[in-house]
């Protein structure tokens, strides 16, 4: 068989289409005997290998970003981590993340794992382009966390920074958008648990009462009262911890659920999402 001459061209072109670097480029179109889908293929193999020996590292870096469909019916948060601040801050890898972003609100996948299932582009699925960016980057890659929400309206807030991202439902199809983004920045300055008391689940209720049922027998309660007091501190948590029962931050006479209220008869928050690293 004939061997093919490699060109800078052909490696400038390859490395234009990958991003890898030069000398794997001129390596992986050797090895392709100049096919590039084969390179392709060989870059991605080197970037398997690379997630493998990677897949102890901790990726704490990376982006989380939102975003609505149009019609604002439902939106979306997502991750992407890598390892360091350094790649997070990089304009290719935030293109690269929010390419994933688009697809996972044109698509609409149920869950993570779905999504990356799906197609990143023509030749590729999500999941394989995290494993070829692993090899191009040489830092682990990974879609960890994706969440939607679906609701009459649907705001996505992005913090400066992509640190922090989340999207808020509401029962109402037209919300003023300041009203929208307030609450939007609610969730994302005080970190709710819950919607609201009847959204905590059971093993963090338990937690609570655990904890105020500890903070009782210090203050040297009587045994048989600490169930009691600790159901009394419960309260307390559902107004620092739930969304629509926490004060709101710009004006702590009122809580959200009453911010919402004056805001718009019957405008209620239906539902969030929060994502932050770390």
């Amino acid at each position: 068989m004939t061997t093919m001459a490699i060109t800078a061209a052909d490696v400038n072109k390859l490395r234009q289409m990958t991003g890898a670097g030069m000398m794997d480029c001129k390596k992986a179109l050797t090895e392709a005997n100049g096919d590039f889908e084969k390179a392709i293929d060989e870059l991605r193999k080197k970037g398997q290998k690379v997630a493998a020996n990677r897949s102890d590292r901790d990726a704490k870096e990376g982006l989380v970003v939102a975003k609505t469909t149009a019609d604002n019916k439902r939106g979306v948060v997502l991750v992407v981590n890598c390892e360091t601040d350094f790649v997070a801050k990089n304009e290719d890898f935030g293109k690269f993340v929010n390419n994933i972003l688009e697809v996972a609100v044109a698509k609409n996948p149920k869950n993570v794992d779905e999504l990356k299932t799906l197609a990143y582009d023509n030749n590729i699925t999500i999941a394989d382009k995290l494993i070829e960016q692993t090899g191009i980057i040489g830092e682990k890659i990974d879609l960890s966390k994706y969440e939607t929400v679906e609701a009459a309206f649907v705001i996505a807030y992005n913090h400066p920074g992509n640190k922090l991202a989340n999207i808020v439902g509401f029962n109402k199809d037209a919300v003023n958008a300041d009203v929208a983004k307030d609450v939007a920045m609610q969730v994302a300055a005080m970190a709710p648990v819950a919607l609201d008391k009847d959204g905590v689940d059971a093993d963090t209720l338990q937690r609570e009462i655990e904890i105020g049922k500890e903070q009782a027998r210090a203050e040297g309660k009587p045994e048989d009262m600490l169930e009691k007091i600790a159901l009394g501190k419960l309260n307390k948590f559902y107004k620092e911890s739930t969304l629509l029962n926490q004060e709101f931050i710009k004006d702590n006479k009122k809580t959200i659920a009453q911010y919402l209220n004056d805001a718009d008869k019957g405008l209620t928050a239906t539902g969030f999402k929060r994502i932050a690293l770390g």
